[in-house]
């Protein structure tokens, strides 16, 4: 059964879902914007009227190769639209649908907006349907998408080393894996220390497991080694603060690094190292000062 057609190609004239025969039951759905709408929106003449019959289908929880259809339509006219996709997914499992033609469909649609959150959600759920078969695939699709740009942060995410090492039977899960990957996530840290992505990796290592992530001497070692060199490193600076948070005792050289940052800064001196780093975060982070301020508020003088 084909997944991802549209009830009409590039090449015919497009027909309103109103003359369609195959609609001809359906009695639209009106877009409700209320009595008095602060700014009304000037909505496409066949926008307005494919979202008025996808509200038909959508609202009758009808699962049916008409109502799949009309997803692709309106996915081809908001390819943003959560609650299409959400609604497609279910019709998808109801039709018992080729996911490998609608990988076909998600693909072509993905090309065209590659930055787009819910295509490469839909795509991890279709990979994750698939299994092992559309690896090689995916992995080709997402280095096609980086070679042009290199930052697209959903591809790289799409990639899914953590799901790998976590679920792969066949490599021992995260235990088994844990202690290489730790060493790994490191160097690419070394290598960058401002890419968020390897510093949010490294904590997920150790996810629901604080006791191993404090005891880990790497962990707080790879903080050091960064502030040494860049002491508003906010990221190495957030990691050591939740260390502190979870009881860590640091080593006198760590401790050493935080009192010669401290000393540079009158307001931080007297401080304890936890609420000295929050207090440092707020400068080096203005962006989410408030945050800190909340925590330097909830953290406890431990150290």
């Amino acid at each position: 059964m084909a997944a991802s057609s549209s009830t009409a190609s590039e090449e015919d004239e497009w027909v309103p879902p109103s003359r369609r025969p195959e609609l001809a039951d359906v009695t639209p759905v009106p877009q409700d914007d209320g009595p008095h709408p602060v700014v009304a929106i000037a909505y496409r003449d066949d926008f307005r009227e494919v979202m008025d019959y996808f509200r038909a289908l959508y609202f009758a929880g009808e699962r049916s190769l008409r109502a799949l259809h009309l997803t692709a339509e309106v996915i081809d006219l908001n390819p943003g639209n959560y609650t299409v996709w959400h609604f497609r997914r279910l019709v998808l499992e109801a039709l018992d649908a080729n996911l490998q033609e609608e990988m076909d469909f998600v693909d072509r649609i993905a090309e065209c907006n590659p930055k787009n959150y819910q295509i490469w959600h839909h795509k991890r759920w279709l990979a994750e349907k698939l299994g092992p078969d559309v690896a090689n695939k995916e992995h080709e699709f997402t280095r096609k998408i980086l070679a042009i740009d290199g930052k697209n942060y959903h591809a790289w995410s799409h990639r899914q080393r953590y799901l790998v090492i976590t679920r792969s039977p066949l490599l021992g899960g995260l235990a088994a894996l844990r202690d290489s990957e730790v060493d790994y996530t490191i160097e690419a840290i070394l290598s960058n220390p401002q890419n968020e992505s390897p510093w949010k990796y490294l904590k997920g290592l150790y996810k629901g497991e604080n006791n191993l992530l404090m005891t880990d001497e790497r962990i707080s070692d790879v903080c050091l080694k960064v502030l040494k060199n860049d002491t508003a490193c906010v990221f190495a600076l957030s990691l050591l603060l939740d260390l502190l948070h979870i009881g860590l005792q640091p080593s006198d050289e760590l401790r050493g690094t935080i009192e010669t940052m401290k000393s540079s800064d009158p307001e931080t001196q007297d401080a304890d190292l936890a609420t000295a780093i929050c207090l440092i975060l707020q400068k080096c982070d203005p962006l989410r000062i408030n945050y800190w301020s909340w925590y330097r508020t909830t953290i406890s003088s431990q150290i």
